[in-house]
């Protein structure tokens, strides 16, 4: 018997030597790619590309499993099979040669980044530690936006639950979804 006990954590991989566009005098941030990574190697993958100067974000949630004589809890990629990385799609040869590695997800040869308005969120929610779980994608339904706390501003859509509401935000690209339990006093209409 499992049970699903959600929390928050993230593994961010941040250097000094973060990969970035120079373009004249302006230095402008890579753009974030989903990376197709084999199942069960995300945290591995996501370490080795922090060490080779890039910057990953893995969010994770916690899963507590219950044993025959104790409960043990798992830290869980939310996008099992992915993490995000920001990189240059025209030198992307260091990124695919990563161990674990498998693509980076676009379409066909060409890969489409992940806007930041979908990634800000998930971070946002990792660093106010609110409980996170997967969820599947909601294609319809009303879009809200947080109004008050520290996911203020945040947008998705809003799901009833039997305790408060829950946010549902999106990462289009992966198709995938994640819900956070949100106060429904906090909550406006879009």
């Amino acid at each position: 018997m499992s049970s699903d006990s959600v929390g928050d954590r993230s593994e961010t991989h941040d250097s000094d030597n973060i990969p970035q566009i120079n373009s004249g005098s302006t230095s402008l941030r890579l753009p974030w790619f989903a990376l197709n990574v084999a199942v069960r190697h995300e945290k591995i993958v996501s370490q080795i590309l922090g060490n080779k100067g890039y910057e990953t974000y893995l969010p994770t949630y916690k899963r507590r499993h219950q044993y025959a004589k104790r409960v043990r809890e798992f830290e869980i990629p939310l996008f099992p099979g992915y993490i995000f990385c920001r990189l240059d799609p025209g030198a992307r040869l260091p990124i695919l040669t990563t161990p674990g590695v498998l693509r980076i997800v676009g379409a066909g040869r060409v890969p489409i980044a992940v806007e930041d308005s979908e990634i800000a969120p998930l971070q946002k929610a990792t660093a106010a530690g609110v409980p996170m779980a997967p969820s599947r994608s909601w294609p319809t339904g009303h879009s809200c936006r947080i109004t008050a706390g520290p996911l203020a501003g945040v947008q998705g859509i809003v799901v009833a639950a039997k305790h408060g509401s829950r946010l549902i935000v999106s990462v289009h690209l992966l198709q995938r979804s994640i819900s956070l339990e949100v106060d429904s006093d906090c909550i406006a209409a879009e």
